[in-house]
């Protein structure tokens, strides 16, 4: 649908679009965590919905993971928050709405406290204090020579951890979100602690929604997946200009 797009490194993001009533003026595009890909359940189980209710929704893998050209010891949140702007770049004058799931939550609240092509925000589980996140999974890691989560295709390098520390948190880039803006975020989840949507939305200053989901883990599996998806289509509808 906007053929092929590159990240101002010139590598390729894989991408998928689910064009429900293909309207030009508005798109919804979803952003996956750290080690994940588009082709994760819950984020397709999220774009079939949207799709299903005729919201036009692309899902992107970030460089480095998926089927996207890059490599994966290069991946940080500051070079997912420029693959963003690359495909933000590629859908044109379209309104936007970005999803982004835990890491790519985090990278969502940077790009749309700078960029306004971002009219619509919504965080799932999305991580807020990076430098805290990256010590408690990974500070018993060597970098550069351990792997996150014990996964080897997945290691853990110093680019991603230096990248951590420097960011720190974007706890306080919730006073910079200007655009309607929902938070969902799990009572049990033990990646991200819904302690940091609490955190971000203290400091919030446009009334952003939060939607907390019983029981839910990290990644909205089994009963909390309808759920998710339910709220996030509804609130897309009626917020975000469909």
């Amino acid at each position: 649908m906007f053929g092929e797009i590159k990240n101002q490194h010139g590598e390729r993001l894989d991408y998928s679009v689910q064009a429900g009533e293909a309207r030009s003026d508005f798109i919804v595009i979803i952003g996956h965590g750290v080690t994940g890909n588009k082709d994760r359940p819950f984020v397709v189980a999220l774009a079939d919905g949207l799709a299903a209710a005729g919201i036009p929704t692309l899902c992107m893998s970030f460089t480095g993971n998926g089927d996207s050209g890059g490599r994966f010891v290069d991946c940080t949140i500051s070079k997912e928050t420029d693959d963003l702007g690359s495909v933000i770049d590629a859908v044109g004058n379209r309104k936007i709405c970005y999803i982004g799931h835990s890491m790519g939550g985090a990278v969502g609240v940077k790009r749309a406290a700078s960029d306004s092509r971002i009219t619509a925000l919504v965080s799932l589980a999305g991580m807020v204090h990076t430098g805290e996140f990256a010590r408690r999974e990974f500070g018993e890691e060597t970098p550069d020579v351990g792997c996150m989560w014990e996964e080897e295709s997945c290691p853990l390098s110093s680019t991603f951890m230096n990248d951590m520390a420097a960011i720190h948190s974007v706890v306080d880039l919730g006073a910079e979100i200007r655009v309607p803006w929902l938070l969902v975020h799990g009572t049990e989840d033990d990646v991200v602690p819904i302690g940091d949507s609490h955190d971000i939305i203290a400091k919030a200053t446009n009334s952003p929604e939060f939607f907390e989901i019983a029981g839910a883990g990290h990644v909205f599996s089994d009963d909390a997946l309808p759920v998710m998806v339910a709220k996030v289509v509804e609130w897309v509808k009626a917020t975000a200009g469909c």
